[in-house]
């Protein structure tokens, strides 16, 4: 195998550039640049040298650290470099022309952690997140799975699956000894069992994927033209990100505003004004793309007078615009009043908003899985619910068998391969 190596502290100039070389040469590749090595685990002053005629590099801090006890699981070693690009590149460049070293690629530290089991699949996803988190609900979901949420979870489940395949299996393989099946119960225990355990992860699958919290909950402002949607996306978005015009349609396509609040992330979408009827061919596209954009919206912001749509998976709040304007003074019981020109209502919709959203992201004290370890254990929580519904053994050990593997692709003990790389495709080449 390769050894590999990589900045891990940002690009340079800067104070400090941490260097990382990891696998079996990393050793012999310090000794090669500094000669003989602190003790492990210690940090040392080194004068680093080219091996190819002992000039001086840098005066550098170096640490190494033997396998497997290590973030890769193999021996790594930690260069602390002055910061500046020329030294970071004659670095790496005599590493290079060591036999057997080359750059890192992204996210290769860890997926060398997750090979060596260092860390698990679900982990090495958390981690992912952390890197792109830029809220504080971000954060927190985040570190709570690269710190192994997730996998413990998992792990409690998998220990409760695991006895009742083995009640199953025992049940299987001796069942002309009657004191052995009575030892492990009747088949309606490990049927009720498998229920409790199916009823389990749906309570934990009924919550908000985390994706919410990273790519931010969709808003959309729907209504018929002119209704001042333009105007209230630049309200909410303090910024001027849509063309506001007195003239109906000036929206044709839909805009979207990234805003974080209160350390929540929200994805603000303006829509051309559904027109009844209309000959314009462009306005047309406009109008169906604004009627998609509300059916995967996760709230609807509603601008016409109409009846809000009902629309099943999204929340809807209806509004009353303009409330400054005559005739539009008297606001709706059902609805919260706005005025952008004047300043009403903005504070009393973002309160709303906020209140939503605690419906939509997942709770501090729940389990944030992302969509893909959702839908494994959804097919976990499938096979238990089939696995309880059969009376002949054989075939509740089958649907077992199924749920078992379920669980281990969720840690990555099986069938990964599918998705590392576009997990580790968002990492840093440091990383």
């Amino acid at each position: 195998m390769d050894t590999i190596f990589a900045v891990s502290s940002g690009q340079p100039p800067a104070a400090i550039a941490l260097l990382r070389v990891s696998g079996p040469g990393a050793v012999a590749a310090a000794e090669a640049l500094a000669g003989e090595l602190p003790p492990p685990r210690r940090a040392g002053l080194r004068a680093l040298r080219d091996p190819a005629d002992g000039g001086l590099l840098d005066r550098a801090l170096l640490l190494w650290f033997p396998a497997p006890h290590t973030a890769t699981g193999e021996d790594l070693v930690e260069l602390h470099l002055h910061g500046g690009r020329a030294v970071v590149r004659a670095v790496e460049a005599c590493l290079a022309r060591q036999p057997r070293l080359r750059p890192a690629e992204a996210g290769e530290f860890t997926r060398r952690a997750l090979a060596n089991g260092r860390l698990d699949l679900s982990e090495a996803e958390g981690l992912g997140d952390l890197l792109m988190a830029e809220t504080e609900a971000q954060r927190r979901a985040a570190l709570a799975t690269a710190e192994g949420a997730v996998r413990r979870q998992v792990e409690g489940w998998q220990d409760r699956l695991l006895m009742l395949a083995a009640h199953v299996e025992a049940m299987l393989d001796h069942a002309d000894e009657e004191d052995v099946a009575d030892d492990f119960g009747a088949l309606e225990n490990i049927r009720s069992g498998c229920e409790a355990l199916g009823a389990e992860l749906a309570e934990v699958l009924a919550a908000p994927p985390v994706e919410r919290l990273r790519d931010g909950i969709r808003v959309v402002l729907a209504g018929p033209p002119n209704s001042g949607k333009s105007t209230l996306l630049n309200a909410l978005a303090d910024r001027e990100a849509a063309i506001v015009s007195p003239i109906a349609g000036t929206t044709r396509d839909r805009i979207e505003a990234p805003v974080v609040r209160n350390g929540i992330a929200w994805v603000l979408t303006d829509t051309a004004g559904l027109a009844e009827n209309t000959d314009d061919p462009i306005e047309r596209i406009g109008i169906a793309r604004a009627e998609e954009a509300m059916q995967r919206a996760d709230l609807l912001l509603w601008l016409a007078d109409d009846p809000a749509p009902e629309i099943e998976g999204v929340q809807v709040l209806a509004l009353h615009p303009r409330a400054d304007l005559p005739g539009r003074g008297a606001v709706p019981s059902d609805r919260i009043g706005l005025s952008v020109a004047q300043g009403w209502g903005i504070v009393e919709l973002w309160s709303e908003m906020e209140r939503m959203a605690r419906g939509l992201l997942p709770r501090e004290d729940m389990l944030a899985l992302n969509r893909r370890q959702q839908d494994l254990l959804h097919d976990a929580a499938c096979a238990l619910a089939d696995a309880a519904a059969h009376h002949d053994p054989l075939l509740i050990a089958e649907e077992l068998r199924r749920a078992r593997a379920a669980f281990d692709r969720v840690t990555g003990r099986a069938d990964v391969e599918g998705v590392l790389d576009a997990l580790f495709g968002r990492f840093c080449i440091g990383k």
